[in-house]
């Protein structure tokens, strides 16, 4: 783990020295407070980072601390319904702490840990049986209308060993064994971390071909969405 100091503030722009071993998109940990930054450059031994937090305060000589990780998300059951800020902290969960206004340097895991989902495993899966990405494991009704599909991630292949059976589990608790072969086995829980900056993988792509109807002729004529498409709506700043 690098842990290197600040040379420069800039606002949200750090220069930080005796930074050599990180890569460039590793998320760092800046100052006292250990703000949520990103490496954006580096050169010789230093780093140039973009800080995503409030940088006042900051004073030269503070330690910025790699984590060897890149910026992530969290994925899995809960993710539905919960409205986040940009480092994907839950706004209700930081409300109920802090009250409305977010502090620096506060971290709280986007999904919880201690909450346990309804877990239905596959039939059709069965231990001995080659997966492969995309293999549905289970479902977790997260709603009353969507079932949350948990699938063998991106990058694991191999033979299934065990599938937990019917229950109650949390997002860390292992729900699956697959071994890779080799003497390597991987455990599986419901819960993926995944690169932001990194595509998802997919089979194939479905094209969305409904319209949203929202009953608002402004909206329908003038602006108007596809079922499972995109949209931006800007508000004030």
């Amino acid at each position: 783990m690098v842990v290197g100091k600040i040379r420069r503030v800039a606002g949200p722009l750090i220069v930080a020295e005796e930074m050599k071993g990180s890569m460039v998109y590793e998320v760092v940990q800046v100052g006292e407070e250990r703000l949520i930054g990103e490496i954006i450059g580096l050169q010789g031994d230093k780093a140039f980072i973009q800080v995503y937090e409030d940088t006042s305060g900051l004073k030269v000589g503070e330690p910025v601390e790699g984590t060897g990780d890149l910026l992530s998300a969290e994925l899995g059951p809960g993710i539905v319904g919960a409205v986040y800020d940009g480092l994907q902290r839950p706004l209700s969960v930081l409300g109920s702490m802090i009250g409305p206004f977010i502090e620096k340097g506060i971290k709280v895991p986007p999904l919880s840990r201690e909450k346990k989902w309804e877990f239905h495993r596959n039939p059709e899966v069965k231990p001995g049986d080659k997966v492969e990405p995309g293999v549905v494991l289970g479902v977790v009704p997260e709603t009353p209308i969507l079932e949350h599909k948990i699938m063998v991630p991106p990058g694991i292949k191999g033979t299934l060993k065990e599938v937990a059976p019917d229950g109650d589990y949390t997002i860390e608790e292992t729900i699956a064994i697959i071994d890779l072969g080799g003497g390597e086995v991987k455990e599986l829980p419901m819960l993926q971390k995944w690169p932001v900056r990194k595509p998802r993988p997919y089979i194939k792509r479905l094209e969305p071909v409904e319209p949203l109807i929202t009953g608002q002729r402004v909206l329908d004529m003038l602006f108007p969405i596809a079922k499972g498409g995109k949209a931006a709506v800007p508000g004030g700043f």
